[in-house]
């Protein structure tokens, strides 16, 4: 969804957009201060993990309790339930399900389990993203919103591919939606990584570069079975080597298909007017390359 020039934007009677970024730019604190402003606010990780993989982060749980006699026995009686009370702000049943591979006593998971669950988060995560339609007309239908915006995970440049124009996700995407690229800088990215090792969020790694990058921690370790291989090391090595792999493909999507922000700019916006003026800003910008 490109625009001539930013009044066409700007003067449409409702308005969709799809922020895209690393994770920590900013997505889910603007989509959180739109929201306070009349905005319908869909987050597509809260969708992931209720929606599309909500049934397999609850048996999970339910996994773990069997191992517990007492909880066992609760549990085969119908006695107790267990649910997971994932929101926007609070990923973790997500992040745990999808877990780190490594040693088992310290919380990692076998490669290949952890594999099986990538491959789980993948397809979730494509249906996630062509849910973005419906819930804009579920948004104006059901609760009278018309403006829209679509929280986006940062591994959402993981399940496209920008060079492909027969992709079905920026298709989707595009044709409902202005994409809106929230950039970061090497200093938030160092901000973000430090930021990780406190409090990790939900991975995912395309196949190939999960195996690449496995292979190279290990022999960086001198690590030669799976098992040895420390989680969270791995997890914040991994991250980090994801996240510089990431942005030039960030900004490819955005100079193909939609409008460039900086993080810091985003920082600055206070409430939908303030929001507007960025969005005339980054079209005007475009329609200037």
């Amino acid at each position: 969804m490109l625009f001539d020039d930013a009044n066409q934007f700007v003067e449409r009677p409702g308005h969709a957009i799809t922020v895209f970024g690393m994770a920590g730019v900013g997505k889910t604190r603007l989509s959180a201060l739109l929201r306070a402003h009349k905005w319908f606010h869909f987050s597509v990780d809260y969708r992931i993990g209720t929606r599309h993989m909500g049934e397999f982060i609850v048996d999970n749980f339910k996994r773990e309790a069997m191992k517990v006699p007492f909880l066992r026995d609760l549990l085969i009686s119908d006695s107790i339930y267990l649910s997971s009370n994932i929101t926007f702000d609070n990923l973790e049943p997500l992040s745990t399900y999808l877990g780190t591979p490594g040693n088992p006593a310290l919380g990692g998971l076998p490669l290949a389990e952890y594999q099986h669950r990538q491959e789980q988060h993948r397809v979730a995560e494509i249906h996630a993203l062509n849910d973005v339609p419906y819930f804009i007309e579920r948004a104006q239908a059901l609760y009278g919103y018309s403006d829209f915006i679509a929280d986006t995970g940062g591994s959402l440049i993981e399940v496209i591919d920008p060079d492909n124009p027969d992709d079905e996700v920026i298709r989707t995407l595009a044709a409902n939606t202005a994409l809106l690229y929230i950039r970061g800088t090497e200093d938030d990215a160092d901000k973000l990584i430090q930021r990780f090792k406190k409090a990790p969020k939900p991975m995912y790694y395309q196949p190939a570069f999960l195996v690449r990058k496995w292979a190279e921690y290990k022999q960086a370790h001198g690590i030669t079975k799976d098992d040895d291989v420390d989680p969270a090391g791995f997890a914040v090595w991994g991250f980090e080597a994801l996240l510089h792999d990431r942005l030039p493909r960030y900004q490819a999507l955005a100079d193909r298909y939609g409008y460039t922000v900086d993080a810091a700019d985003i920082a600055s916006v206070r409430d939908g007017a303030d929001f507007m003026d960025l969005m005339r800003k980054a079209i005007s910008a475009r329609k200037g390359m």
